[in-house]
């Protein structure tokens, strides 16, 4: 047996699966996002702790946890994660979406070895500028941080004593030489930290760790349980999902948006924004395009009219032509292509025919756009996207995947019915850990159906997405 925990902004989810990869058991712990300011994201590490001893309960009260040999570990990523001397925590995390040190990362972004080495572009929500801002800003607490640590590997700290990170995780700090697999000295110094503020390092498939006694006795585990090394959440999703060999990708429509494509070897192109970061797996990589508010702004526009998003979504009938009404799905910023940090969200050329039901379409056609701007990205890179899953809570709506097929130009494969996230690629990722198991037992899962283009829409969706990166440029013209 093994636990997969996935530590998510909203929430951390536990589950259980044998040896045969079927899941025995699952769990859900919530979590809330405090924003004192404009801009700032952040979460008390001390609630990670509660939700994951929460959902170890609950999965004890499921299932006998007494033969389990592994726990994975998938996060959130690019948290900075400060703690001092005993491990104490100096200050609440700050998240993957907070937007607050875009001037350090600008700054760290225009050393030319930033990108030479870490194959990116700095964004804000990466940890490095994090740790500028805090120099800045709250020197006190910079001075007494001895390690800064990633969210899920604060877990693993609590788990099994050791500050260990990990190669996926690690690759969107800012400091990692990501064709090395390494941290940069270079890059540390650059921000007024060593080697020794930092984890060590472990590919996502080798053992990091071992549980605690003490944690294995509470829970009901057996002692020597190992701890994978485990991944950030898109990687570990990968996994879960089958996507690590060159040519298969997914798109995740969760609170961002995510085209993740797996890649055998190390291509960075970094001025097109898109990530290009290590696999969970060693020797592998991938490329991302990331968008910051993918499903997360239908929920919002839902919130604003009182209803459920899937009530909105479920009446707007076949995929047709998009509208003249443009939503810019940018609540908080933007990254892949944009790199803006600045910008806010905007519907444009509504008038007086525009009802709630274009407004509607209007969301989840300008998510689209904005993955289709992550797609012309990573393509344009000679990333390979033979075939492309749809996983998140957003491919639950069929107009919005056949929204995104039609406007790629490709099909779209959605799996049968289960858990592929996060927590189930972690728990493969301790599954290898602990037997020694490769890559080949990440398969792809079954694929349920395949939501094709709607014939003849590919030529409308060009022409509303060359609209919408116009409108981009008129937004930030105003900005």
């Amino acid at each position: 047996m093994h636990i997969g925990l996935d530590l998510g902004t909203s929430g951390l989810k536990g589950i259980v699966i044998d040896d045969t990869q079927t899941i025995l058991a699952e769990a859900n712990a919530p979590l809330t996002v405090s924003r004192p300011h404009d801009g700032w994201s952040e979460q008390k590490p001390a609630h990670w702790i509660t939700a994951v001893d929460a959902v170890m309960a609950a999965l004890r009260a499921k299932t006998d946890l007494s033969k389990v040999q592994s726990i994975g570990l998938s996060g959130h990523m690019h948290g900075a994660t400060l703690v001092d001397k005993a491990g104490q925590v100096l200050r609440p995390c700050i998240l993957w979406n907070d937007t607050r040190s875009a001037d350090q990362a600008a700054a760290l972004d225009a050393d030319p070895k930033f990108r030479a080495l870490t194959g990116n572009i700095v964004f804000p929500g990466f940890t490095a500028p994090k740790l500028a801002w805090v120099k800045i800003h709250e020197p006190e607490i910079f001075a007494k941080v001895a390690k800064v640590l990633l969210p899920k590997d604060y877990l693993r700290l609590y788990l099994t004593g050791d500050y260990v990170a990990e190669m996926s995780d690690a690759a969107g700090t800012s400091w990692l030489d990501t064709g090395a697999r390494d941290w940069s000295d270079d890059l540390l110094a650059a921000t007024d930290l060593g080697r020794d503020h930092m984890p060590s390092l472990v590919e996502g498939s080798e053992v990091s760790g071992v549980l605690r006694p003490t944690l294995a006795g509470a829970w009901g585990l057996p002692i020597g349980v190992v701890v994978a090394g485990g991944g950030g959440d898109n990687a570990a999703s990968a996994v879960g999902v089958g996507v690590v060999k060159a040519g298969d990708a997914f798109v995740s429509l969760g609170t961002s948006g995510v085209l993740f494509a797996a890649s055998d070897a190390y291509q960075p192109d970094a001025a097109t924004a898109v990530h290009t970061f290590c696999h969970a797996l060693p020797d592998t990589w991938h490329q991302m395009g990331v968008i910051l508010a993918a499903a997360d702004a239908m929920n919002w526009f839902a919130h604003v009219l009182g209803q459920a998003p899937a009530a909105l979504t479920g009446t707007l009938g076949e995929v047709r032509a998009p509208g003249r009404t443009l939503f810019l799905p940018y609540l908080g910023g933007e990254r892949t292509p944009h790199n803006d940090a600045k910008i806010r969200a905007s519907f444009l050329h509504l008038d007086h025919n525009a009802d709630q039901a274009t407004m509607v379409r209007a969301v989840l056609e300008g998510v689209t756009h904005a993955i289709k701007d992550s797609y012309d990205a990573l393509t344009q890179t000679g990333t390979r996207i033979d075939r492309l899953i749809a996983v998140g809570g957003g491919s639950k709506s069929d107009y919005w995947v056949q929204s995104i097929a039609s406007s790629l130009g490709i099909p779209v494969h959605l799996p049968v019915a289960g858990d592929f996230g996060g927590a189930f690629g972690a728990a493969r990722l301790g599954l290898m850990a602990a037997t020694g198991a490769g890559a080949e037992i990440a398969t792809l899962p079954t694929i349920e159906r395949t939501i094709d283009p709607v014939a003849g829409l590919k030529d409308d969706f060009d022409a509303a997405h060359a609209r919408y990166r116009n409108a981009y440029l008129a937004l930030k013209g105003l900005n």
